[in-house]
Parts: C-alpha cells; sequence; structure tokens
C-alpha cells in the first residue's frame, strides 16, 4: 500500500525507516523546501492506528547542501545514523550519526564516524543492528570483489569506538553492485539489493542468514574440543570464538559466548563455510556424495566401501595400486582462505590423501618417515632477482603408523598450517600460493605415479572457504 500523497511527494522518495514503536517515519527526499539536492525528513504518528502527519524536515543541523541520504534509527530511537555529503572534507560521501537525549527532543550535531568505517570513497546506507554493535553499510572504496559492496563495523559496547569495517565477501557481494543493507531485528537475516544475476529484474531485494560458526575445529559437531577452543581463547579478542551475544560478538570471549557454544552442545550444526564433505558412509555404489552440495565424486578402480569400519560411521578402503576418488573443481587454493581436514588410517611414505589434478599433492606421507607433508607452495618470481618457488611444508611425527589420525592444511591468507589429531605440527608464512585450478584426487597424487596411491582407509573429509582454527 502507498503511503499517499501525505508522505510521498512528486519527487523522489527513498531509504525509508521506522522507529521500533511505529510512530516515526524517517526517509530521504528530494521535494523542494529543504537545505540540499536530497535532505532527511520524519513523519509522525500518534498511534500505529493513525495516519502519519505532514513529514518534517530534519532542518539544517543535519540537513545541508552536499546532500543527506537514506537514514536508519536505533532500536532505542535516540541515535541517527546517515549518510551524507562532504561536510567540509575533501573526500566523498561518509557516515555520520546523530544522538538525543529523548525522542521529543532534538537531533544534536552529527559526528562523523571516523576512519574506522569510512574511507576516501563514497559511503552510505548505513544499518544499526538492535543491540547498536554491528554497522553494516555500502561502500564504492577500491576492494573487491565488486565496485559497490556491502561491509560491517563491530564494537564491543555502545560507548566504544567502531572497529575497522570489513568486507562482507562472497557470496554476499558480487562483482556487480550490492547495497542497502537492513539487519533484522535479531540479526540473525541480512537484507539487500543486488544487479547480480538469478531474480527476475535488474536489481533484486535479497536475503542471506547471518550464522554463527559454533564448530571451531570443523568436525561437524559441537562438543569438548569446542569447548577447549573457547577455552584456550578465554578473555581474548578472538573472532574465532567471539559467537555472542549477537552473532558477529563483542571483541571478548567470556560467558557470554560460552552461553552461545552450550546452547549448540552435542549438536551436528550447519556451516555456510562448509563447501564440500565427502563422509564416506556409503555401503556400495561408485559414488561418493558430497553431504553439502553438488560435487559428488567418482570412485576409481577398486576401493572398497566399509560401512562400519571408519572413524565416524562408514569409510573407504583404498590398494594402494590403482584406487582413488576424482572429485570436480572444489576451489583454487591461492584464491583466499581455506581448509581441508580428512581422517586416516595407514598409508605409507610417499603416498598421497588428497591432490589437485595435474598440479600440487595438498596432502600427504612425507617419503622420508610418513610425516604430514603439503607441496601447495609459494610461486616462483622472475626478474632481476628471480626467487624459486617455495619449499614443501612438513610435519613431525608420523601418520602412518596405522591407527586413526585427523589430518589438516589450513590457509588464512598469510601462513600455512598443517595439523594432526588437531595439533598444530607445522607453520610457515604463505601469502600466496601457486594457482591450481583442476579438479581433485583423494588417496592419489597430483599426476597418478605409481606410489603415490594411498594403501589404507579415509574417510570424513570436509572443505572449508574459511581458516578453520582446531
Amino acid at each position: 500500500m502507498n503511503l499517499g500523497p501525505r508522505v510521498n511527494s512528486p519527487y523522489r522518495d527513498h531509504g525509508a525507516c521506522i522507529s521500533a514503536d511505529g510512530l516515526e517515519l524517517y526517509f530521504g527526499s528530494f521535494r523542494p523546501g529543504g537545505y540540499g539536492e536530497s535532505d532527511l525528513w520524519v513523519a509522525t504518528r500518534a498511534t500505529t492506528n493513525d495516519e502519519w502527519a505532514e513529514p518534517v524536515n530534519l532542518g539544517p543541523q543535519i540537513n545541508l547542501s552536499e546532500g543527506d541520504f537514506t537514514a536508519h534509527l536505533s532500536a532505542d530511537g535516540l541515535s541517527l545514523y546517515f549518510g551524507s555529503g562532504p561536510r567540509g572534507r575533501t573526500n566523498g560521501g561518509d557516515l555520520w550519526v546523530s544522538t538525543r537525549p529523548s525522542s521529543s527532543e532534538p537531533w544534536g550535531e552529527p559526528v562523523n564516524l571516523g576512519a574506522a568505517v569510512n574511507s576516501p570513497s563514497n559511503e552510505n546506507s548505513p544499518s544499526i543492528s538492535s543491540d547498536g554493535l554491528a554497522l553494516f553499510f555500502a561502500s564504492w572504496r577500491v576492494d573487491v570483489p565488486g565496485s559497490l559492496d556491502m561491509y560491517v563495523s563491530t564494537r564491543a559496547t555502545t560507548e566504544d569506538g567502531w572497529g575497522p569495517a570489513v568486507n562482507l565477501g562472497v557470496p554476499i557481494n558480487t562483482t556487480t553492485e550490492d547495497a542497502t543493507p537492513s539487519i533484522s531485528f535479531d540479526g540473525l537475516t541480512l537484507y539487500f539489493a543486488s544487479l547480480r544475476d538469478g531474480g527476475p529484474g535488474n536489481g533484486d531485494i535479497w536475503q542471506v542468514p547471518i550464522i554463527r560458526i559454533v564448530d571451531f575445529n570443523g568436525d561437524g559437531i559441537v562438543d569438548t574440543q569446542d569447548l577447549l577452543r573457547m577455552i584456550g581463547s578465554w578473555g581474548k579478542d578472538d573472532p574465532s570464538a567471539d559467537i555472542g551475544p549477537g552473532p558477529w560478538g563483542d571483541h571478548k570471549v567470556d560467558a557470554k559466548d560460552l552461553d552461545v557454544l552450550m546452547s549448540y552442545w552435542g549438536q551436528n550444526v550447519y556451516d555456510p563455510t562448509l563447501i564440500a564433505h565427502w563422509s564416506l558412509d556409503e555401503a556400495e555404489g561408485n559414488v561418493a556424495a558430497d553431504s553439502v552440495g553438488s560435487q559428488n565424486a567418482k570412485l576409481v578402480g577398486g576401493p572398497l566401501w566399509q560401512p562400519a569400519g571408519g572413524r565416524k560411521a562408514g569409510a573407504l578402503l583404498l590398494d594402494g595400486v590403482n584406487d582413488c576418488i576424482e572429485s570436480p573443481v572444489i576451489l583454487v587454493p591461492s584464491a583466499g582462505p581455506f581448509s581441508v581436514f580428512a581422517w586416516v588410517k595407514g598409508g605409507a611414505p610417499g603416498q598421497v590423501l588428497l591432490s589437485q589434478k595435474g598440479s600440487a599433492n595438498w596432502l600427504m606421507a612425507d617419503s622420508t618417515d610418513g610425516a604430514l607433508r603439503t607441496e601447495l607452495k609459494t610461486p616462483a618470481r622472475t626478474g632481476r632477482a628471480p626467487v624459486p618457488a617455495g619449499p614443501p611444508l612438513v610435519g613431525w611425527g608420523t601418520i602412518t603408523d596405522g591407527d586413526w589420525h585427523r589430518v589438516g592444511l589450513v590457509r588464512d591468507g598469510t601462513e600455512r598450517t598443517l595439523y594432526v589429531d588437531d595439533i598444530e605440527v607445522a607453520r610457515d608464512i604463505a601469502e600466496t600460493l601457486e594457482p591450481a585450478y583442476g579438479g581433485l584426487y583423494i588417496g592419489a597424487g597430483s599426476t597418478l605415479v605409481s606410489g603415490t596411491f594411498w594403501s589404507g582407509l579415509i574417510d570424513d573429509i570436509r572443505i572449508y572457504n574459511r581458516a578453520v582454527k582446531p
């Protein structure tokens, strides 16, 4: 239902925001009678059953000649966040906030949200969470993946300054324009506009759930290992374990985070960063199903299903001669953070657990002593001072002793780390990796050379597009 001619004008009216009690409606308008090209206005009503009164311009305290756009009111109605022109600054539009002691008093002098939020580019479309601890907005700053992306800045309390703005990343942002974020009152859904493909129009409204990552070690269940991980970060500002009270945390791991973790205790939880998972629990057939998507893998040779022989339910037994599993392309290791974990038993030095076709061996047993090894390495550099490709990374201990081991490789964007049984066994700097684009071989080397085929059991392979921290 259109709000009618009392609220709307023959000019462009945009960016509406309603107060929590439903009695104040803030919006931007290009109508005449203001102080700039676009001003902020407010319409009020006595009760939610009444009609809206004639809109009132927020006045020169808020509106300036540079233009003011897209306001968002805090849940208590005492802070108004909005985008505005330069206001005497040399950069593009910034985000500002004006406050008032009570809803019956006028708005105070706007305050710039500062360099942590604003950039030399243009920021607009703020949306403040109901607890006041997370601010979502759009920005044209030079960043990836698109020209207009959405960001979030958080703070520990409403008395603290805002932390550095973080790009919401793929798949929320795309190479097109993604903007006008609006966070739901419960903080669990983000609504936004996007020019991406997949909708009925040229630009559509989308929503995405905001899901807490509570399975810290990436084994699919919230248990003692996750509790120990939280205890290890107790009292610290650790974003990977800071999961409460809101999904964005409060910059300190404490009892609020423990309460959230306990609410998931013992549950198999959904993790949106899990992009491939082969549980290998089948009893027959030539396909290993991907439980989180469509990246089903094909059995090659004659590996045998072991329905009751795995570390977690079933597993797959490979003969070390020509058995392996072949999957489609899952990710490009050089593109960003990722993690891969699997349970293995048996094997021999030199044999490979996971590789990328025609490229590098992601996880294998070192040919010397059976220690965990990765051959995903930094690329060579040419020129006046050429640098060869970086060395493999090799852990300590052995994974070929006949016992079950959970092995993993994690790249967080700057380092690569190897884990055995959730214990770090090797780590080094790897800000970049050699590019690789092929599908995966599970249980064989990247070129299927004899001697690289795994002889033993493999179970529960998980690949994430985040840096898992056991």
